[in-house]
């Protein structure tokens, strides 16, 4: 039974891809005196999983392997589950990751000096069972001066970065990715605070 946990153990560890925000250029001092910073993101044509699916072909897997367990009615839930994390429910949980640091408030859709834009550019689902694999997120991430946003400020790359500690249902993909987005929020945040002390 030791050799099984071991081997397990090993197994989940050997495929933890890590966990990195770096910043690319620019640094973030600019925001000193800021109280509010606005949250836009560009979704885009994210790849997914470790075999770099597109989203229509991850689409497609999971429709098939779905139908062919549980049946049409439990895809259609699910769908429609996954499109309102796409289209609101992700960045949510980035902007609730992004307020963790308490410097500067972070809020989609205000009038505010700079906007910070989040671009997924890679997402793996994870899974949920016996062990649990988290989500996972690759996003560029950018300021912009909100009235000319050719005035990039700074540019951050996530790479990989786990979802973890967050209270959302890590029961299905799109909540383990909710999971990674607020985790994203949360670094960022961290860097922010770093750079107004």
């Amino acid at each position: 039974m030791k050799k099984i946990f071991l081997l397990l153990f090993v197994t989940v560890t050997t495929m933890s891809f890590g966990q990195n925000l770096t910043i690319i250029s620019g640094n973030l001092g600019f925001l000193k005196g800021q109280t509010e910073v606005n949250v836009e993101r560009n979704y885009g044509s994210p790849l997914f999983q470790a075999d770099n699916f597109s989203e229509t072909e991850y689409l497609e897997r999971r429709h098939k392997e779905t139908v062919a367990k549980k049946g049409e009615a439990v895809w259609k839930t699910w769908i429609d589950t996954w499109e309102q994390h796409v289209e609101t429910i992700w960045t949510e949980k980035f902007v609730e990751g992004l307020n963790k640091s308490k410097k500067i408030k972070f809020a989609q859709n205000i009038e505010a000096k700079y906007t910070l834009i989040i671009r997924p550019t890679w997402m793996y689902a994870g899974w949920s069972g016996f062990v649990t694999q988290p989500g996972k997120l690759s996003a560029e991430i950018t300021i912009v001066e909100t009235a000319n946003p050719s005035n990039v400020l700074v540019t951050m790359k996530g790479d990989k970065i786990e979802g973890v500690g967050s209270k959302v249902d890590y029961g299905m993909e799109y909540g383990r990715l909710s999971a990674a987005y607020e985790k994203t929020g949360k670094e960022i945040g961290k860097e922010i605070k770093k750079a107004l002390k």
